[in-house]
């Protein structure tokens, strides 16, 4: 990732409320759930023991819901049936406020609909079983795209990008793609398409960029790859050139994605291991999280990072559930704190702090402190209690200067920064910061732990920072400590 994590944090955290126009094939997914644990005694077949079901906006209205979710304020341009479905459509985006002015009701086709069957055997995972599929792929009417292609100009001038999700059910097709191009760009609105399984990329020709799976972009620019790593620039490269296009965005599943921007070095961006649950959805939340951050002021490399986050979130799932702005910045989070080790500054502590409680406001901030000269095992269990006590855990560490001031001359026998390498290296510290005064009281109003952890040798005794957390409706909790363990007992063993 070229773009540091905490920089794509704060550009997230600026996310506002940017008008994108969406244009594509909305379809409506059902969802069956049951059990599964028997055979049909009238064929070899599970029967399902319906429990649940669930409707959810489909297709290019799974973009559309991504989109809301993230804060976007989405017109979605699409054609659904005069039915029951096109009703029920209508009413999951009205749940969510996406504007359906430009989703055309027609009475010559049916909406696009998808039933899945999902079986449950012994409370294990759901597992999808069938599905049942109603629509048609036919074009629309010349007169149906006149009423679109109006909206279009229309309200497109207001929106800060324009995305259209393609999945070939009859929308758009080549003259009616190229048309809206053309509008947009003649507004300088950015494109950004998700392109349909096909051959032939020619309707997609201007775009500002396409983001095409690697089959995708082997099946429409005839080339194979070896490896998907080492072939993609001569892929995004063929893309790029042959459809005119300002950049283009190859996803790679587990290798993450290559960006090429037209006159730029290309950029491979990688993605951590996932436990991949359904790649459903995946590409959709991609185009959302893309046009997102475009929108709202990014470069394609920043954008191209937050929406392969994104996508990698949506994979861990089952089914199709948006993806958050809390839950790309918390991945974002522990991405930075991956880069940039657990070490902080006072200063910087407190400002990711502050993200992490405007992300999660319930986590609690658990804080401790101590010199930490020579670890052994009573420091082990204190850490790992403290740890249990909450969501993140802050350790404290005195400088080598008010140590000595503390213990004497001839302490620490190790110096702050292996002090504090010793103690980023431990699962159960979260972050580690140094303090140069006798006690933490500085650093405790400057971070305002919810927590504060203090050896059950504090008991009845004064403890720094109290009440600073209990002003906060925080608490302070003393830890056991491990008889016959301290750094003491340990250097005169040593001295013997």
């Amino acid at each position: 990732m070229s773009t540091l994590p905490h920089d794509l944090i704060a550009l997230v955290e600026k996310f506002a409320r940017p008008r994108i126009m969406l244009v594509g094939d909305v379809m409506l997914d059902e969802y069956i759930y049951g059990d599964a644990e028997r055979l049909s005694p009238e064929a070899p077949v599970p029967v399902v023991q319906e429990k649940y079901r669930e409707q959810r906006a489909g297709g290019a209205g799974n973009v559309a819901t991504g989109l809301a979710t993230l804060g976007a304020e989405v017109l979605c341009v699409s054609v659904c049936g005069d039915d029951f479905q096109g009703r029920l459509l209508r009413d999951l985006f009205a749940t969510i406020k996406v504007n359906t002015n430009g989703l055309l009701a027609c009475k010559d086709r049916p909406t696009t609909s998808k039933t899945r069957l999902v079986g449950l055997a012994q409370h294990r995972h759901p597992q999808q079983m069938l599905r049942l599929d109603q629509e048609t792929t036919t074009g629309v009417t010349p007169e149906q795209e006149e009423l679109l292609l109006a909206y279009i100009r229309r309200e497109l001038p207001t929106c800060a990008a324009l995305a259209l999700e393609d999945y070939n059910k009859g929308l758009l097709s080549p003259a009616f793609t190229q048309r809206v191009i053309q509008i947009a760009r003649s507004l300088n609105k950015p494109v950004l398409v998700d392109p349909a399984l096909i051959s032939d990329y020619s309707k997609y020709n201007g775009a500002s960029t396409i983001t095409p799976n690697r089959f995708e972009a082997e099946k429409a620019s005839g080339l194979k790859l070896a490896d998907a790593v080492e072939g993609a620039p001569e892929l995004a490269q063929a893309l790029l050139q042959r459809h005119n296009l300002d950049t283009c965005l190859l996803t790679l599943d587990r290798h993450g994605m290559y960006l090429l921007e037209r006159g730029e070095p290309g950029e491979h961006i990688p993605t951590r291991p996932r436990n991949v649950y359904d790649v459903t959805g995946a590409g959709d939340m991609v185009l959302a999280a893309l046009a997102m951050a475009i929108a709202s002021g990014a470069t394609w490399s920043q954008a191209a990072a937050i929406a392969n986050i994104a996508g990698g979130l949506e994979v861990e799932k089952f089914g199709i559930v948006p993806i958050t702005k809390d839950e790309i910045i918390d991945e974002l989070q522990r991405l930075d704190t991956d880069s940039r080790g657990k070490e902080r500054t006072a200063a910087q502590l407190a400002k990711e702090l502050s993200r992490r409680r405007k992300a999660n406001p319930d986590q609690k901030i658990v804080f401790t402190n101590g010199i930490f000269d020579i670890l052994h095992a009573g420091h082990v269990q204190y850490l790992e209690f403290s740890r249990k006590q909450g969501d993140v855990l802050i350790v404290g560490v005195n400088t080598d200067d008010s140590t000595k001031r503390l213990k004497g001359p001839t302490r620490p026998v190790n110096p702050l920064a292996d002090r504090m390498v010793v103690l980023a290296g431990l699962q159960s510290v979260d972050y580690v910061v140094s303090f140069d005064e006798d006690t933490p009281a500085a650093l405790i109003a400057q971070l305002q732990p919810d927590i504060l952890i203090k050896g059950d040798d504090y008991a009845n005794k004064e403890v720094v920072g109290r009440e600073v957390v209990e002003a906060r409706g925080g608490k302070v909790i003393l830890a056991p400590f491990l008889q016959g363990r301290s750094t003491t007992g340990t250097i005169d063993k040593l001295s013997r």
